[in-house]
C-alpha cells in the first residue's frame, strides 16, 4: 500500500515542476498557477500516508526503497524516513502547496519559472531528508540550493544579485568539507555510502572525529545557520520575495539542524561531547546576542530573520546538552519539536509580512501604524502569529521552547536561566513591531487606502493559524512521531568510539 511513497514525494513535484516550465511564456501564466497547484497539492497529499501510517512504536528507517544506482562506487538510491525525518517530508511539501497560493497574483513576470523552481526545490528538498544513502544525500543537498539561489537572484530586491551569491557560497564551501568527510567514512565501511553503516562503526579515533565534526560543523552550522556564520541569512531573507523567505525560513534552515541530528551525533559522538559546551555557547549567543540585534531593527523582513536565527540558536542548544554523557530526552525532543514549530510560524510571519509589502512597497516599520483600522482580519491573524513566535502557550511557539529550557535547566540551572531570555526577547522585538505596524491612529495615507485580505490570502493564513494552534494545543501526535527515534539517537550519541 505504501510502496515508492518516497520517490513519489520526490519526484512528482520535480516532473510537475518541469511540466510547468513547458506552459510557455506569460501569456500562459494561468496554466501555469494551475498546472502548478495541482502539483503542490499532489505532492502534499503523497505525504499524509506517510504520517498516517508511520509506525510510532518502533525506531528505525520506514517506508525504505532501494535501486542500484552507481554500482562500481557502490551509490546507490536508498530511501527511507524515520520519526525525526518523516515530519520535515510533510512539513516542506506542505509549506510548498501554500507557497504556490501565495505567489498566485503577486508573480506577474516569468510565472512559470517562479513556479517550477519551487516545485523542482520541494522534490529535492524531499530527497534530502528521505535519503538514506550519504551521496544521495549531499546530491539532495546541494541540488536544493540552485532553485533558491535562481529564486533570490531573479524575483528578489534591489540587492538580489548580491543576496544570492552570497547565499550560494556560504553554503556550498561548508558543504565541500562534509563531502570530504563523508568520503572518508566510506573507507571505513568497507566502500559503503550507507548512512546506517557510517551510523554503526565501531571504531573511530579522537583525533578522526574532531576533524570530522569540524567538516560537518561548517557544513551544517552555515545552513541553521549559527552565529558567527549568520551573516547571509538577513540578506537573503530581504531580498527574497514571500515565498522564497517562507521555505528559506520553514525548511532550508531545519537541513542544517537535521544533519547535525543524522551525522554528528550518531558517527562521531565522543566529538560531539567534547564541542558540546563551545555548541551550547554559540546557541546561547544566538538566542541571546542575535535577540538584541533584532531589537534594533527598522525592517519588518530583517528583524523576523534575525528572529529566525535567534529561535534556530535555540534549536542547536537542545541537540547538544549532555547529562551524564547522555543527550536529555528533554531537550533533544523539543528541538525537534521547535523545528517543526520554527516551520510554521516563520512561514506565517513572512507571508503576513508579504501580504503588507504587495499593497505598501515598503517593509519599513515607520511606514506603517494604524493598520488594524484597515485591515482587522488581518491585524488577528497576525496578532496569533506574533504571539507564537514570542512563546505564548496555547500556540506551537511555546511547546518547543518549553521543552528545549525544561531540559537545559536539567543539565545545568544557568544555561537554562539564560536560554529562558528567548521568552522575553521574543516578546520584546515581536510584540513592539506589532505594535508600531497594527496599533494606533493611520499613520498615513497610504495606510488608509489599504485593504483586507482577499480570499485567497485568508485561505493561506487560516490553514498556518490552524497549524500554530493545532500544534500548540495538542502536540502528542507529533511528539509520538518523534518519541522513539530521538530516544534510539540518545543511546548511539551515549556510545564511545575510542
Amino acid at each position: 500500500m505504501y510502496d515508492n511513497l518516497l520517490s513519489l514525494a520526490i519526484w512528482i513535484p520535480i516532473l510537475a515542476g518541469v511540466l510547468v516550465l513547458f506552459t510557455g511564456s506569460d501569456r500562459r501564466a494561468g496554466l501555469a498557477r494551475i498546472v502548478a497547484l495541482a502539483g503542490g497539492l499532489l505532492g502534499f497529499l503523497i505525504t499524509v500516508p506517510l504520517f498516517i501510517g508511520f509506525d510510532r512504536l518502533n525506531g528505525g528507517y520506514q517506508f525504505t526503497e532501494f535501486h542500484t544506482w552507481i554500482s562500481t562506487l557502490n551509490i546507490n538510491y536508498a530511501l527511507g524516513v524515520d520519526g525525526l525525518s518523516v515530519l520535515f517530508v510533510i512539513l516542506n511539501s506542505f509549506i510548498t502547496l501554500l507557497v504556490v497560493l501565495a505567489g498566485w497574483q503577486v508573480i506577474q513576470k516569468r510565472t512559470a519559472q517562479y513556479m517550477a523552481a519551487f516545485l523542482i526545490m520541494s522534490g529535492l528538498i524531499n530527497g534530502a531528508f528521505a535519503a538514506m544513502d550519504a551521496i544521495l544525500f549531499y546530491v539532495f543537498f546541494e541540488g536544493m540550493l540552485i532553485p533558491m539561489y535562481l529564486i533570490i537572484g531573479i524575483w528578489g530586491g534591489p540587492r538580489r544579485v548580491y543576496a544570492s551569491v552570497k547565499f550560494f557560497l556560504y553554503t556550498l564551501l561548508g558543504s565541500l568539507l562534509m563531502l570530504v568527510g563523508l568520503i572518508y567514512l566510506s573507507q571505513l565501511t568497507d566502500g559503503s555510502f550507507a548512512i546506517v553503516d557510517m551510523q554503526n562503526i565501531q571504531q573511530i579515533a579522537k583525533n578522526i572525529q574532531i576533524l570530522l565534526f569540524i567538516g560537518f560543523f561548517l557544513s551544517f552550522a552555515v545552513k541553521v545557520p549559527m552565529w558567527p556564520v549568520h551573516t547571509w541569512l538577513p540578506d537573503a531573507h530581504v531580498e527574497a520575495p514571500t515565498g522564497g523567505s517562507m521555505v528559506l525560513a520553514a525548511i532550508t534552515l531545519k537541513i542544517g539542524a537535521y544533519g547535525f541530528l543524522r551525522f554528528v551525533l550518531p558517527i562521531v559522538p565522543d566529538a560531539a561531547r567534547f564541542f558540546a559546551p563551545m555548541m551550547i555557547v554559540l546557541s546561547l549567543i544566538a538566542v541571546i546576542y542575535i535577540g538584541m540585534v533584532a531589537l534594533v531593527q527598522t525592517d519588518m523582513k530583517k528583524l523576523v530573520a534575525y528572529s529566525s536565527i535567534s529561535h534556530m540558536g535555540f534549536v542547536t542548544l537542545g541537540m547538544f546538552l549532555f547529562t551524564g554523557g547522555y543527550l536529555n530526552d528533554w531537550a533533544l525532543k523539543g528541538a525537534i519539536v521547535q523545528m517543526i514549530s520554527h516551520g510554521f510560524v516563520s512561514a506565517a510571519m513572512f507571508m503576513c509580512i508579504g501580504v503588507m509589502y504587495d499593497r505598501m512597497h515598503t517593509r519599513n516599520i515607520a511606514d506603517y501604524g494604524g493598520v488594524v483600522n484597515t485591515m482587522p482580519i488581518f491585524a488577528s491573524f497576525m496578532m496569533l502569529f506574533a504571539m507564537a513566535n514570542a512563546g505564548l502557550p496555547g500556540t506551537s511557539g511555546f511547546v518547543g521552547e518549553f521543552m528545549v529550557i525544561v531540559g537545559a535547566v536539567k543539565t545545568n540551572f544557568w544555561v537554562g536561566a539564560l536560554a529562558a531570555l528567548t521568552l522575553i526577547y521574543g516578546a520584546a522585538y515581536t510584540l513592539w513591531m506589532y505594535k508600531r505596524v497594527i496599533f494606533g491612529a493611520v499613520a498615513n495615507s497610504e495606510v488608509a487606502k489599504l485593504h483586507d485580505v482577499n480570499k485567497r490570502e485568508f485561505l493561506i493564513l487560516a490553514i498556518l493559524a490552524l497549524a500554530v494552534l493545532g500544534f500548540g494545543l495538542y502536540p502528542e501526535p507529533f511528539i509520538a512521531v518523534v518519541h522513539q527515534t530521538a530516544n534510539d539517537l540518545i543511546v548511539q550519541a551515549a556510545q564511545s568510539k575510542l
